[in-house]
């Protein structure tokens, strides 16, 4: 008899959880709770409490709950407040949704009074870790079944054959070789993996990609848009007050309609391999870009310096599965303090592809001092014969070495 009696599982009602779910119950005997999260993935989830009662799943065990809001608010904010890219271009979209998958898993463990979690991640990849380091940071004594690490369905050939000897319903497109690609989507991105994509010398199928058009074909007329910033994050797109999931939703029709924001990646997995995979994040492109223009005028410069140092330490803890580590929410509460004046509006040109910033302003924080900065007559707010003296105090130390190596 196994010791676990309630499993909590991270459900998306395809293939793969679906033979998790019979799998799970015949394996340990225990009663499932499913629960699918709304991150803003565009699909419909209701299929998903559908094919969750037909395996017998009890409605009330069945949650299906829109996170899009407090994923962006709290998670994706955070994250841009650091300007975050992994490894130079990666902007961490799966990375960041997984703790909150965690967070609440653990919530609707405690709600129902299990004793485990599930999850359909594969022991070759991040969300295994990302999943599990934030259950155990959240809930110490929470068991975990990660059913790739247990059973020996290694293949999709072998997960249909369970399927089809159990009368788990598949999809018409599985039966006939599938979908091309392993996708991932939520609010800040879609991404790609596998098939076609396991040759890095291959390009992607133009067909692929869902929410951008190809710059090519993206419009020939620039669009401007206005964004503005309160405390780093952005509050309205063209003077239109919007929540953080309409603000990220808004830039990514619009960067997609201007195919903004692809990317084609060979990463270094957590685990130790090399990963091909592409990535469409047109929103959180604009947003980088907007954040780090907003900044230029409202942080000192040493401040600034130092975020960009600290900031591949932050990226990798996200990717690394540390959201919920002690260190990752210390250097977060720098991180935050130093957003308190970054406030004002950034006007970028969407075009071809390309975010441009074209013009930023902040009315009450900004550190951009024309009568010091200008080209003209400054009138004696910047003595330039200090520069004199700050320059021989710079090159003291060198002096000297050239000096001792003349002497040799």
């Amino acid at each position: 008899m196994s010791e676990i009696k309630k499993v909590v599982l991270a459900y998306s009602g395809g293939l793969d959880t679906s033979v998790i779910l019979k799998w799970l119950r015949d394996t340990y005997q225990c009663e499932i709770v499913t629960f699918t999260a709304d991150l803003g993935q565009g699909e419909e989830l209701e299929p998903a409490r559908v094919k969750a009662l037909k395996f017998g799943i009890q409605p009330d065990n069945i949650f299906i709950d829109d996170l899009r809001e407090e994923f962006v608010r709290d998670f994706v904010f955070p994250m841009f407040r650091a300007n975050t890219v992994y490894e130079g271009e990666y902007l961490l979209g799966t990375s960041i949704a997984r703790p909150l998958i965690a967070k609440r898993l653990i919530e609707i463990a405690k709600l129902t009074g299990a004793d485990a979690i599930s999850h359909g991640a594969t022991g070759k990849g991040n969300d295994q870790v990302r999943f599990e380091l934030g259950a155990y940071a959240l809930n110490p004594n929470i068991k975990i079944i990660a059913p790739w690490r247990e059973w020996d369905l290694l293949s999709r050939e072998k997960l249909l054959a369970y399927a089809e000897q159990h009368g788990i319903p598949v999809e018409m497109k599985h039966k006939q070789g599938g979908s091309p690609y392993s996708m991932d989507a939520n609010l800040l991105h879609i991404s790609y993996e596998g098939r076609h994509l396991e040759d890095p010398a291959a390009e992607a199928e133009e067909s692929m990609w869902r929410w951008t058009v190809s710059p090519e074909n993206a419009p020939d007329a620039p669009e401007y848009l206005d964004i503005e910033f309160a405390r780093g994050d952005i509050v309205a797109l063209n003077g239109e007050k919007l929540s953080p999931a309409a603000v990220l939703t808004q830039l990514n029709a619009l960067g997609g309609k201007h195919g903004i924001g692809r990317l084609d990646l060979v990463e270094n997995r957590y685990v130790g391999m090399k990963s091909r995979g592409c990535y469409e994040t047109p929103g959180g492109t604009i947003m980088l870009k907007a954040h780090r223009a907003i900044e230029s005028i409202t942080l000192d410069r040493e401040v600034a310096h130092l975020k960009d140092e600290l900031m591949p330490r932050y990226a990798s803890m996200i990717y690394n599965g540390y959201w919920w580590s002690p260190e990752r929410q210390t250097l977060q509460t720098l991180i935050d303090q130093t957003q308190q004046h970054v406030n004002g509006w950034v006007r970028v040109k969407l075009y071809k592809g390309n975010v441009i910033v074209v013009g930023r302003d902040s009315k009450t924080d900004s550190l951009f001092d024309p009568t010091i900065a200008t080209f003209e007559d400054d009138q004696g707010a910047y003595d330039q014969k200090d520069a004199g003296g700050f320059i021989k105090l710079n090159a003291l130390r060198m002096r000297i070495a050239a000096n001792l190596k003349n002497r040799e």
